[in-house]
């Protein structure tokens, strides 16, 4: 009875290690051009891709957050760490910091840059369905008044804001790192996130354009 006992262990350690391997498999896909990866813990999914621009010393990332677990959990950029090999880390900038900056340095042509190519990469992502998301915040950007307040609304609508997510319930948004104008190179994007840590392996990126 020993043996099989011990077997029929090692066997149920085998299924729950692969289970769990399986859970939080890193998937890759191609969409609108981009190179997505996107895992699952817990529930939550975590996705991102790298856009094709900076924008004042920015380098830019789209993300993407869906609660499929049973609780509400809050996410925020500051929640995106880029671990570079070349040793550092710097996280996401608040989305106050960013709208900010860009209201002082970018002009409406360079937020309307941004705005194609985020809108160009979510619009052509057929896994990401957001239920306050980009396009929520879009629309009441529509609604504002004035060619400055509008531009500052777009530039809003484009970063991800700190969200409380409910069962069932996603978000997108745009990340911002101080990089210097450089990109953001080989690393590892940690995401902290639903009480998990979601791991995925950055590779370096080729020149890309800037918008200064």
């Amino acid at each position: 009875m020993a043996p099989r006992a011990s077997l029929l262990t090692l066997l149920l350690l085998t299924a729950t290690i692969f289970t769990a391997a399986l859970h939080a498999q890193i998937i890759p896909f191609e969409s609108g051009g981009l190179s997505y990866k996107a895992m699952t813990r817990g529930g939550v999914t975590v996705m991102f891709a790298a856009l094709p621009l900076r924008v004042h010393d920015y380098a830019v990332l789209e993300v993407a957050v869906s609660n499929g677990s049973p609780v509400a959990w809050a996410v925020k950029p500051e929640d995106f760490v880029f671990e570079s090999d070349g040793g550092g880390s710097v996280e996401a900038l608040p989305a106050v910091t960013v709208v900010r900056t860009l209201l002082a340095k970018a002009g409406r042509a360079d937020v309307g840059k941004l705005v194609t190519a985020y809108e160009s990469a979510l619009y052509g992502n057929v896994e990401i369905h957001s239920t306050n998301g980009y396009e929520a915040r879009r629309q009441d950007a529509m609604a504002v008044n004035g060619s400055r307040l509008r531009a500052a609304a777009a530039a809003s609508a484009i970063v991800m804001v700190a969200t409380s997510l409910k069962p069932g319930q996603s978000t997108d948004g745009a990340v911002f790192y101080p990089s210097a104008g450089k990109p953001l190179g080989a690393g590892r994007l940690i995401v902290h996130a639903a009480g998990e840590e979601f791991v995925f392996p950055v590779e370096a990126l080729p020149t890309v354009q800037t918008h200064r």
